[in-house]
């Protein structure tokens, strides 16, 4: 992060004004988690092969590759008038614990995980996985250049994780009866198929990115990234001048931004696959919705890296007692995850050729940037991104 940056004041209200100030991930440092649940403490020969693991799940070239498209990223959004600003990466490696558990760190690619601008506040959000318990620290330095210009700076409990958090969305994985949605997932990911679960409601768990932002309103999806106590928190810290709404109904995963994005007021992309007439959120009653889910497949060097480098390593780490990320892919349907620069501009994944051609028949200036490896990195082009200051006030776009 340059500091002799400019930083303004904290101000964003929905997803679609004209944008000012953002901040990008970053890839650097990334390393594969390595988590460790049981009573007894790993051996020190048993912890330094699983670093040895971990390390050869991330290569140098690989990284080097993620961060070239969000360097790039970056100066896009800077050409157009965007102040941009970086975290600084920490030492994932540095294991850290409680009394229930011992965990490593991922990265700070996805920046708006964890993180929830509402207007003038910043919302830390508390995730369910132990590996992502301190990584809104590494945006500190970043609110702290900010805070000199005020904001309302806010921090969800930190849960103690301490039982089983992740309940199995089927009793029996083998005998699931696949949806249309898990055929066209195998379809546009070579046959990989998502391993659902649903998050126990024993403390406040969500995730930032299972909402989005519309002004006084707030669509919070109830999923295996967020549970019902996390939206009721959510709904107790905004207060009466918010209304938070839920819904279950369109998506079984994580995170909405690969299912709703907000173009600007009125106007809604939703994911077909997953939303229909019926279980659209009664919010958008009024509102123009564009049915789309006609994605780009699942890019054949990606898979192929996640078969034959992290699935293998993923796979001998658990063996010797560890949890780890390594099994973690997005869905093919992050490929719809765009960045509104203003209520006409967007910058859109450029193998995302049918949406690109549908924005541009809704007279939308599409900038087109490449962004090789979002499905190993849990997210594109919105999750990666953080808008901190847009040119909004405070409005309501409901009836």
């Amino acid at each position: 992060m340059a500091h002799n940056q400019t930083f303004g004041t904290i101000n964003s209200h929905n997803e679609w004004d004209k944008l000012k100030e953002i901040i990008v991930g970053t890839s650097t440092g990334t390393l594969a988690t390595l988590t460790w649940r049981h009573e007894s403490e790993p051996s020190q020969k048993l912890l330094d092969d699983a670093f040895k693991l971990a390390r050869k799940a991330c290569p140098k070239w690989f990284y080097d590759e993620v961060e070239e498209d969000l360097s790039s990223l970056a100066e896009t959004l800077q050409k157009c008038g965007v102040i941009v600003h970086r975290p600084e990466p920490i030492d994932f490696s540095a294991m850290y614990g409680t009394p229930f558990w011992r965990t490593t760190s991922n990265n700070i690619y996805n920046t708006r995980d964890l993180n929830l601008i509402v207007g003038n506040s910043v919302i830390e959000s508390p995730s369910y996985l132990e590996s992502r318990y301190y990584e809104t620290t590494t945006m500190y330095p970043i609110w702290y250049r900010y805070f000199d210009n005020g904001f309302r700076w806010i921090a969800g409990p930190k849960p103690m994780l301490n039982y089983p958090v992740r309940l199995p969305y089927y009793r029996d994985e083998k005998s699931r009866e696949l949806t249309s949605e898990d055929i066209k997932h195998q379809e546009l990911t070579g046959g990989r198929l998502e391993k659902l679960h649903k998050l126990a409601e024993r403390e406040i768990l969500f995730e930032a990115a299972n909402t989005v932002r519309m002004g006084k309103d707030l669509l919070y999806l109830i999923s295996s990234s967020g549970n019902e106590l996390g939206a009721r928190w959510l709904q107790s810290v905004l207060g009466d001048e918010y209304k938070v709404h839920t819904t279950r109904e369109i998506y079984r995963s994580s995170h909405i931004d690969s299912t709703v994005m907000c173009l600007s007021p009125g106007l809604v992309l939703l994911n077909d696959t997953r939303v229909t007439e019926k279980t659209c959120p009664q919010i958008f009653r009024t509102w123009d919705k564009i049915y789309f889910s006609d994605v780009a497949p699942t890019s054949e060097a990606e898979l192929k890296h996640q078969k034959e480098l992290r699935d293998p390593i993923g796979c001998e780490l658990e063996s010797m007692g560890f949890a780890t990320n390594l099994h973690d892919m997005s869905s093919p349907w992050v490929g719809l995850n765009f960045l509104s620069i203003d209520p006409e501009t967007v910058v859109v994944d450029e193998r995302q050729t049918a949406l690109i051609k549908l924005l541009e028949q809704r007279r939308f200036t599409v900038i087109p940037i490449r962004m090789r490896h979002i499905y190993t990195q849990g997210g594109g082009i919105h999750c990666a991104t953080l808008d901190t200051v847009r040119e909004s006030s405070l409005e309501s776009y409901f009836d």
